[in-house]
């Protein structure tokens, strides 16, 4: 033990201008090596080394604030960043935007996945994940700005189709997390809210023949963790640094429900507020349907979880999502990759097999931009850089796709209740424009793959048909011309067979949701 057992110094002291780093977890300090990359960006302000670091995340890291990559947001310390998201680290995100640094962002499903190709010392990963969108290299490779030179996707055809390669390269040294640690190395995960990729991404390090450095909140002693508990086994451990201090999120220093050693009554959840957000979730949860697989995103599409939990309808749905969690209630926010009641965890390569291989029945997914083809914007816009984290993988792999959000945005306000909406200051800002920024999600590969795609938002309900989107629902209170068709940048079809979105959506108190049938 005593060579592996280190300092929080002396682990990023190891550490050499030029590596590739890649860091674990998955924002909201979900698994997230949290002192070691503080101290990385301490060793680099005080020092001026290392340099020219590539660093490598799957998920978004940080609180949205300057926790995360936020520590690390040092143009001289990072050369590349390669990240499935940046919306937890808008420092990074700054840096990229300005050209400071170069920047790619890739799904986290593929760069999970990648783990493995890496670890088994294969070329890359062959995936259909991406084609159509701004990952594909006939659009942007996935490059965010114009420092980017190198090429991380290609096409490739094999049995007669395309599909995307993303070629793998080397690991220098990889920041793990675990909550134990014994003697010999063995890591344990136990007061973890997910496993997130801390197995492959140790694998993929040890097998580049890198360093694998592990914080941990406990040392303990040798054999004292059972052996089926046992996540990362000591032979792929290299260094050690116990964080007494570590906290199990943002929030806070640890709740067992996040840890799956209890489960809460679903009262004890906060209610939301009736307003536009409650309304796009209430009309989400009509879709559902007894026996659901499904994945929501975070932000508006989370609020059908909440919705469904209030309502006493959750047992209609299992809800995976991509951190590895099954079977649960996604918590909101900052935290979202944390679940409450879950039933079962799994490496997240493993999840992203199950999403890419259709396993989900429907999606509920966020949207910044939607335009006249059907396709999605969630990644990019103006100054603004989110990322696609697991949108790509997901929106391309389910069955049927359900876009959330208002209708406008910036500033926009409304009343809701007495069974309608009212608009009352609109939003500056058109979200169905005539070409989207950056395509996440591509309507026609939708088109072609057969896939059923709607969006909802707090006025309206538009479906990606054929010959285009066309309006299907339209919300009480709410004139066509006024509030809807003058606040698009294109012209839809309206459907012969309009509708009006149900009355019980705009009302204060439960709607009864089980009593009530889908589409009303």
């Amino acid at each position: 033990m005593p060579n592996k057992l280190i300092g929080a110094r002396e682990a990023v002291d190891l550490v050499k201008d030029g590596d590739v780093v890649a860091l674990h977890g998955a924002g909201g300090g979900n698994v997230e090596p949290d002192l070691l990359i503080k101290t990385l960006g301490e060793r680099f302000l005080e020092t001026g080394r290392p340099r020219n670091l590539t660093l490598f995340h799957v998920s978004g890291l940080g609180d949205r604030k300057t926790t995360g990559l936020g520590y690390l947001a040092h143009a001289g310390l990072v050369k590349r960043v390669i990240g499935g998201h940046y919306g937890m680290a808008p420092l990074m995100a700054k840096l990229v935007l300005e050209e400071k640094i170069e920047g790619y962002n890739l799904p986290q499903g593929v760069m999970s996945q990648w783990l493995r190709e890496v670890a088994g010392g294969r070329p890359g990963l062959i995936t259909a994940v991406g084609l159509g969108t701004f990952v594909d290299p006939r659009l942007q490779g996935g490059k965010l700005n114009r420092r980017c030179t190198e090429d991380y996707v290609q096409v490739v055809e094999l049995g007669g189709r395309e599909w995307l390669f993303y070629r793998t390269f080397p690991i220098q040294v990889a920041f793990i997390r675990g909550s134990t640690a014994d003697e010999g190395g063995n890591i344990s995960l136990e007061l973890e809210p997910a496993w997130l990729d801390t197995l492959p991404l140790a694998m993929a390090a040890h097998n580049s023949g890198g360093l694998v450095i592990a914080q941990v909140k406990r040392l303990v002693k040798a054999g004292t963790i059972p052996a089926k508990n046992v996540k990362v086994p000591a032979g792929l451990v290299d260094r050690i640094v116990v964080h007494p201090g570590q906290w199990q999120t943002v929030a806070g220093e640890y709740n067992p429900a996040f840890s799956g050693e209890v489960k809460v009554p679903l009262e004890t959840l906060d209610r939301m507020e009736l307003n536009e957000r409650k309304v796009i979730g209430r009309r989400g949860a009509l879709e559902l349907v007894p026996g659901v697989v499904i994945n929501m995103g975070v932000g508006m599409p989370d609020g059908v979880a909440s919705v469904a939990a209030e309502e006493g309808i959750d047992d209609r749905m299992t809800v995976y999502i991509e951190q590895g969690l099954i079977g649960g209630i996604p918590a909101p926010g900052v935290l979202f990759g944390v679940m409450s009641n879950y039933e079962a965890v799994i490496d997240q390569p493993y999840q992203f097999d199950f999403f890419d291989g259709g396993g989900l029945d429907m999606a509920f997914l966020g949207f910044a931009e939607a335009d006249s083809h059907g396709n999605v914007n969630a990644s990019r816009f103006g100054e603004n850089l989110a990322g696609t984290g697991g949108f790509v993988n997901i929106s391309q792999g389910a069955k049927q796709i359900i876009f959330c959000g208002t209708f406008t945005a910036g500033g926009l306000k409304s009343r809701v209740g007495g069974g309608k909406i009212e608009i009352v200051h609109e939003g500056a800002h058109k979200k169905f424009v005539e070409r989207v920024e950056q395509i996440t999600f591509s309507g026609d590969y939708a088109a072609q793959k057969g896939q059923k795609v709607m969006f909802i938002t707090e006025r309206a309900v538009l479906e990606r048909v054929r010959e285009g989107m066309v309006i299907t629902e339209i919300a009480p209170g709410v004139e066509m011309e006024r509030h809807i068709l003058s606040q698009m940048k294109f012209t839809p079809l309206v459907s012969p067979q309009l509708r009006l979105m149900d009355s019980s959506l705009f009302q204060e108190g439960l709607m009864g949701l089980a009593r009530i049938s889908k589409g009303m």
